[in-house]
């Protein structure tokens, strides 16, 4: 096949599923919460380990939640930690009126982080199931969200937005700038009605689907996953009861990784479960994005070696940076970070470039999660 056809074809497609994922996000309502009655009762359940320098400032967050503390409970699960997390959670919550407890998760597979999950699960009293991570912080009226999402569609499993803090720097910027193409590729997805990406730091589901869905069996071989492959499931066996919660009272905020070398590790484990992955659409995105941001570099070299047109390349480049940007501005819309769209320009040229190096290291590479080796 000829060169041009090829980057013709990659081109075409790739805009073409950006498109959709940019009208479903149009399409997806903004939730609106009217329910005055809270119903739903939930069990949420943090996985940590080694989580000293922030596991304070969710329990913080959490103890300000404006919801009635006896339709709720946190159950902390100890993943074999080093450190004093455990004792400051004892510190900020001795005086508390939530019911929470700690409990211990001893691994025997290569999935410690979903073996914590489970164990919890396994301890909860309530019927709905709300995981997040020790180093997010959690809305003032997440549960009244959730709980008026749940009255009113009566759904089994409901994904919800994450971000991260506003950045401080480029290398925080371009993170933020990738995280929210990802988050609005969720909304996309849902809008569309072919959900294929969720977020573990703001994802519920019920007991009972759980159950149904043998929960993270067939998937403790890869490390990873604990939210997908668990959405995975639920879409296949009634689409209809998984919904997302698009509402910026129910954003649950992260932090970016501090290093670079972080930020590789962080992506090699997301790259590592991606060939798992069981949705089509999700696989088609995957490779196509891959293919386009190998194309933009190849392009480049062969701009510069004099092989192809810049007039042509630059068409191409300038296509994409116009598209990506109009999906990333649907959720910075959403989650009123708008002005730190000031570091798209320079993360639109990064992108590429970071992309490309950690689909080939993936190959080849381990990767290190919470002090602890696994491989692909």
């Amino acid at each position: 096949m000829n060169a041009s056809i090829i980057v013709i074809l990659i081109t075409v497609i790739y805009t073409t599923i950006i498109v959709l994922l940019i009208i479903g996000c149009y399409r997806l309502p903004r939730f609106r919460n009217k329910s005055t009655h809270p119903l739903s009762r939930f069990s949420i359940v943090v996985p940590f380990r080694n989580e000293a320098a922030n596991i304070e400032h969710l329990l913080l967050s959490i103890e300000r939640i404006n919801y009635p503390r006896q339709l709720f409970e946190l159950i902390l699960v100890d993943d074999e930690s080093s450190d004093n997390s455990e004792a400051i959670i004892q510190n900020v919550l001795k005086k508390s009126t939530i019911d929470f407890k700690v409990i211990q998760n001893k691994p025997i597979s290569r999935s410690p982080k979903k073996e914590a999950i489970q164990a919890a699960i396994q301890k909860s009293k309530y019927e709905w199931i709300l995981t997040t991570d020790a180093d997010c912080q959690v809305p003032i009226d997440w549960l009244h969200d959730l709980d008026g999402f749940i009255q009113k569609t009566e759904v089994k499993m409901i994904a919800a937005p994450v971000t991260f803090n506003s950045p401080r720097s480029v290398f925080e910027g371009f993170q933020l700038m990738d995280f929210l193409s990802l988050q609005a590729a969720t909304m996309g997805g849902f809008g569309i009605k072919n959900p294929f990406l969720c977020n573990g730091a703001n994802l519920a589901y019920t007991k009972e689907l759980y159950h149904e869905l043998h929960g993270f069996s067939g998937n403790l071989n890869i490390a990873s996953g604990d939210d997908i492959f668990l959405l995975e499931k639920a879409l296949k066996q009634d689409r209809t009861k998984v919904g997302y919660l698009k509402s910026r009272a129910a954003v649950v905020v992260t932090s970016p990784e501090s290093k670079l070398s972080k930020l590789i590790q962080q992506r090699l484990r997301w790259a590592s479960k991606t060939t798992a992955y069981k949705n089509a659409f999700g696989k088609l995105l995957a490779i196509i994005v891959a293919l386009m941001n190998a194309m933009i570099l190849i392009g480049f070299v062969l701009v510069l070696l004099n092989r192809l047109s810049f007039s042509v390349f630059i068409s191409i480049f300038s296509l994409k940076v116009v598209i990506d940007f109009w999906l990333i501005l649907k959720s910075a819309q959403l989650f009123d970070q708008k002005k730190s769209l000031i570091y798209y320009p320079i993360s639109s040229i990064c992108y590429p470039i970071f992309a490309v190096f950690i689909a080939i290291y993936s190959m080849f590479s381990k990767y290190n999660w919470k002090g602890r080796s696994f491989s692909k």
